[in-house]
């Protein structure tokens, strides 16, 4: 079992003849499952026409009808991101990946209210996507330092969910789904929503929770695990302290009022039963101690 994503998932690329959408897609249809997962593209301009086999339909609504996809990648660029996002939504998808970034963030506000009532849930934006390891992937993460397992991962940082996987691996551990939610400050999926989904999964029996500094959002998903998670969780936040009002980083982390400080998260990480280190180089020897 896994969570979001599976070798039955079906999946759309939204961008597909852009470099960046034609040169991810093609690494994720050949990665374990995907030449049977990957069944469409969309952009309007090159509709009837085809991918490397994979047909190009006008529409998400089109494609979903004329394929069964149900989850829609997101390659296309800043300006037209959250728009892309929104037909997705108007179409019924069950889950929309957005890789780009810089999307405005008042475009994303704009979006994030659209969303309210719908269905879809949503990875992203500025995410490197979701890895279900030997069955498949969704992203631009490399899928050869992956491998199937029972560990979860959730991060808003990209990079540090490869490092993450790459200590399971020395450590001989597979992780059954990476989620990288990534780091924008109006986005989908938070860590306690992907939570949930691991401590449901009977196939995850521990996670790796990685977040960064701005917001509450790693406070809040600490809480929730003190009185509800069954499962180990260990826990990394990246960043350094910044002058209130600073921005730090592509994540677009914000640190105001002494409020959302590594020290800060760490603490009620602490609080709440959270096993957490903050060297980044032990998160995989941490996460084998609690197992």
């Amino acid at each position: 079992m896994s969570i979001l994503i599976d070798r039955n998932t079906r999946v759309m690329t939204q961008g597909i003849t852009g470099k960046t959408g034609a040169f991810h897609t093609r690494l994720c249809r050949d990665y374990a499952n995907g030449k049977a997962c990957f069944v469409a593209g969309v952009n309007p301009n090159k509709a009837g026409e085809n991918f490397e086999g994979i047909p190009i339909y006008g529409s998400v609504k089109e494609a979903k009808a004329q394929t069964g996809a149900t989850v829609s990648v997101i390659y296309v660029p800043p300006p037209f991101a959250a728009a892309a996002i929104d037909e997705a939504v108007d179409a019924g998808l069950d889950l929309v990946i957005c890789i780009t970034e810089g999307v405005p963030v008042r475009d994303m506000i704009a979006t994030r209210h659209r969303m309210r009532g719908k269905k879809t849930l949503l990875v992203g934006p500025n995410c490197p996507g979701v890895i279900t390891p030997d069955e498949i992937k969704i992203g631009i993460m490399p899928g050869h330092i992956h491998k199937k397992g029972r560990i979860g991962v959730v991060s808003r940082s990209g990079t540090l969910t490869y490092e993450a996987v790459g200590q399971l691996m020395d450590l001989g551990l597979g992780q059954s789904t990476c989620v990288g939610i990534g780091g924008d400050p109006v986005n989908g999926l938070k860590h306690i929503d992907v939570m949930k989904l691991f401590n449901d999964d009977p196939d995850t029996d521990a996670v790796i929770m990685v977040g960064e500094i701005g917001g509450e959002d790693e406070e809040t998903c600490a809480r929730w695990i003190k009185g509800n998670m069954k499962k180990p969780v260990i826990g990394f936040i990246a960043g350094v302290t910044a002058p209130p009002g600073k921005r730090m980083g592509h994540a677009g982390a914000i640190i105001s009022g002494g409020k959302g400080t590594a020290q800060e998260k760490l603490a009620v990480m602490e609080e709440s039963g959270i096993k957490v280190t903050r060297n980044p180089s032990e998160m995989g020897k941490l996460l084998k101690s609690v197992l």
